[in-house]
């Protein structure tokens, strides 16, 4: 028995509901290498006009505010990680941000426009993966990742090993997913990170399950995106040691 994806419409990522099985991780075997001092003198080039904006949002739940006047800007380079206590609104806001929760108040802007009005071209620029492991357990590595860029644009055999090699997955391809540890099923959830011509990254909770090799991959990962232009809004509760300026959003000042 396994779980049916759920396609959002109009939305360019998929949110899966899997039967959770956690079994230890394995280590990775490969680690990525990126030069901090490219990084650093990329991120520092990029325009100033924010990517991501937000203006006085207010939201609350069963009669209790989550944050209230919450202003911010994301930044091209910018790795932001937003914080807060157990119930403080983190996945809330993530999932307002990407159009999966409407009960806001406030302004949210993309490149300086609404939007609403710029929704298009937002959600062509969006990557989301939610603290669930985005796979269908049916499905192999090659399978699943091979579906969920048929949304934006079909990627090579070539391609998908090689994303799924930089995540500590070679010879993982053809591998059922059920057949697979929980560490081993977030990094084929990871590897669509490689595979994305997406701007801006949204992840809640991606170091679940991951062990410390995994951490460090994951956290260069996000120092690369950010070097080449691109920008990450994560949440954990993990101390993330990335090469690169991090931002921090604590929501329980926002109340």
């Amino acid at each position: 028995m396994f779980s049916q994806p759920i396609l959002h419409p109009g939305l360019c990522f998929t949110v899966f509901l899997p039967i959770v099985s956690y079994t230890p991780a394995t280590s990775f075997s490969h680690i990525l290498i990126i030069d901090q001092t490219a990084v650093m003198s990329a991120a520092s080039d990029f325009s100033q006009t924010p990517l991501l904006e937000a203006r006085s949002l207010f939201c609350e739940r069963d009669e209790r505010v989550l944050f209230s006047d919450l202003d911010f800007q994301v930044q091209a380079g910018d790795v932001m990680q937003v914080q807060g206590s157990n119930g403080s609104g983190k996945t809330t806001l993530l999932r307002i941000l990407c159009g999966l929760n409407s009960s806001y108040e406030g302004e949210i802007r993309w490149q300086g426009q609404d939007i609403d009005e710029n929704r298009e071209s937002f959600l062509a620029s969006l990557l989301y993966i939610g603290h669930r492991v985005g796979v269908n357990k049916i499905l192999t590595a090659r399978e699943n990742l091979r579906w969920s860029c048929a949304l934006h644009a079909p990627v090579t055999d070539a391609a998908i090993e090689q994303a799924l090699l930089e995540v500590g997955l070679a010879g993982y391809a053809d591998v059922t997913c059920r057949n697979m540890s929980a560490g081993q099923q977030q990094r084929v959830s990871l590897a669509r990170l490689l595979l994305s011509p997406a701007r801006l990254w949204v992840l809640d909770e991606p170091f679940t399950t991951l062990d410390v090799t995994g951490v460090k991959i994951l956290e260069k990962l996000l120092a690369r995106h950010a070097g080449n232009g691109g920008a990450v809004l994560v949440t954990t509760h993990h101390q993330l040691d990335i090469p690169c300026d991090l931002r921090r959003l604590n929501l329980d000042a926002a109340r």
